[in-house]
């Protein structure tokens, strides 16, 4: 089965709920309608994002950073003092923020989540913990040192934890440094028994974990960053973590946040999905990159299987405002082809601004009712056999890869789907055939489009053959 998973931003949905019910809601009170919303939409699991106990440092460097201060008033053009919060991915301590609750309250809701079919996904950070994490200063081996030499020559570099001892920002190698962060050190076996034992606690309150920028601990990656300050990574982390917490917990999920074609790496060390950034990159690409997007659907299917797949999450720009009037088919392209499907609060809704991790206080925007009922049909759909089991394969269209339209076919021994895409600003006839449609009539189509719905009156077949009109930016799906 191929899950479709919720992500929310807890600390801005509950102090919103606690807003519309006037009460303090928290993790253990959830108003019983939301578990309704999740259940309707079929989703598999509800991922709570940032839910761990927040950081005072990154609290204090969030407030006082310029450049987030201004995509902060991107959002809201007045920002209180209380409006702005610590990163979620700066962790001090992998225990629940006493603000959202307590652990046994996320256990309650954990519980009422499983009671409906649905499993809870929390993060899990590997590449970094905050300065004011819960092992300084007493274990400081577990971090990258930075010499008082080096710390000189570029400052920006470490953070002095005790007096003349600096340890290093934890960061990606082609950004800068995270600096309301400290960077683990995998090159010490007592980082990667410490981490793993962090895993054992999470996985005993959740049932998924969501691996932030989980290719930065792996030895190649780690070793080529930071082997000159902290020594070489030895030993791969993922394979014997992983192995470790699914030998108390079998059916725990992993999903890897991934980037720099590593994808596959990580699904051989043992990730269940790890994030599928290039098909997010083709399909949201302007114009539409149909050539690199066809290609990547023709990948081996046990790599494509084990991919997640989005339009919008926490770091990437609203899809209703990046992809605009192709939005619609995105999304249908999105929730009918292999993988697990990744979609973020209020994407359903057409929201368009994107809120800054460090802001709880969200903007009111209007809700796109036609685009809420589309999502409701697809998220019925996707659950079909052929959209859950079914292989893939590219359509030979009579069109051009410049026209901006493509298509593919699931099947399965007894199903077939065919979904059709146009991101062009202009109507399209499209024509292919089929030897999976000799034996059908069109009595027997079924059909989905994203922009009317009476569709089926404008498909035509004739001979394993199916010719159909699309209008402008029109995704459309044809079942049987």
């Amino acid at each position: 089965m191929f899950p479709l998973v919720y992500e929310i931003n807890t600390r801005i949905w509950l102090k919103k709920l606690s807003s519309e019910h006037n009460r303090p809601v928290t993790l253990g009170n959830i108003p019983d309608e939301e578990f309704t919303f999740f259940s309707t939409c079929s989703f598999d699991l509800v991922w709570l994002m940032g839910i761990w106990q927040p950081s005072q440092y990154s609290k204090a460097i969030a407030t006082a950073h310029p450049g987030l201060r201004t995509s902060i008033l991107e959002h809201i053009p007045l920002v209180k003092p209380d409006d702005i919060v610590s990163s979620p991915y700066s962790i001090p301590s992998y225990t629940v923020n006493e603000a959202l609750g307590s652990n046994d309250e996320l256990l309650i809701f954990r519980e009422k989540l499983n009671k409906i079919g649905i499993k809870l996904m929390l993060d899990f950070v590997p590449n970094h913990l905050a300065l004011d994490n819960e092992w300084l200063p007493d274990h400081p081996e577990y971090f990258i040192p930075v010499s008082y030499e080096e710390q000189i020559h570029d400052p920006g570099t470490g953070f002095e934890y005790t007096q003349g001892k600096y340890l290093a920002h934890g960061k990606d190698p082609y950004f800068a440094p995270w600096t309301d962060t400290l960077q683990l050190n995998y090159a010490r076996p007592e980082t990667h028994r410490m981490m793993t034992e962090n895993l054992f606690k999470i996985s005993s309150l959740c049932d998924a974990v969501r691996c932030d920028v989980a290719m930065l601990v792996l030895k190649s990656i780690f070793n080529t960053t930071w082997s000159n300050l902290g020594g070489e990574m030895i030993a791969e982390f993922w394979s014997e973590a992983i192995i470790a917490v699914k030998h108390l917990h079998p059916d725990f999920l992993f999903l890897a946040e991934s980037y720099w074609n590593k994808e596959w790496e990580l699904q051989q060390q043992g990730f269940d999905y790890t994030y599928d950034k290039p098909f997010y990159d083709y399909l949201c690409s302007a114009p539409l990159d149909v050539e690199k997007l066809s290609g990547h659907l023709s990948a081996q299917w046990d790599y494509q299987r084990h991919l997640c797949r989005f339009l919008e999450n926490h770091d990437e720009p609203r899809a209703a405002k990046a992809i605009g009037p192709n939005n619609k088919a995105a999304a249908l392209v999105l929730l009918t082809t292999p993988g697990m499907h990744l979609i973020h609060q209020d994407q359903i809704d057409g929201f368009q601004q994107k809120i800054p991790v460090q802001l709880i206080r969200q903007a009111s925007e209007p809700t796109d009712s036609e685009l809420v009922a589309f999502y409701k049909k697809v998220f019925v759909l996707q659950k079909k056999k052929v959209f859950q089991e079914g292989n893939i394969e590219q359509l030979e269209l009579n069109a051009a890869y410049n026209s901006h339209c493509f298509g593919f076919h699931r099947f399965t021994d007894d199903e077939h789907a065919f979904i059709l895409a146009n991101f062009s600003p202009t109507g399209i006839s499209i024509e292919f055939r089929h030897p999976a449609l000799a034996p059908i009539s069109i009595d027997t189509l079924n059909v989905l489009s994203t922009d009317t719905e009476n569709k089926k009156d404008n498909v035509y077949y004739e001979d394993q053959t199916i010719r159909v009109c699309l209008a402008p930016h029109e995704g459309l799906v044809i079942t049987f």
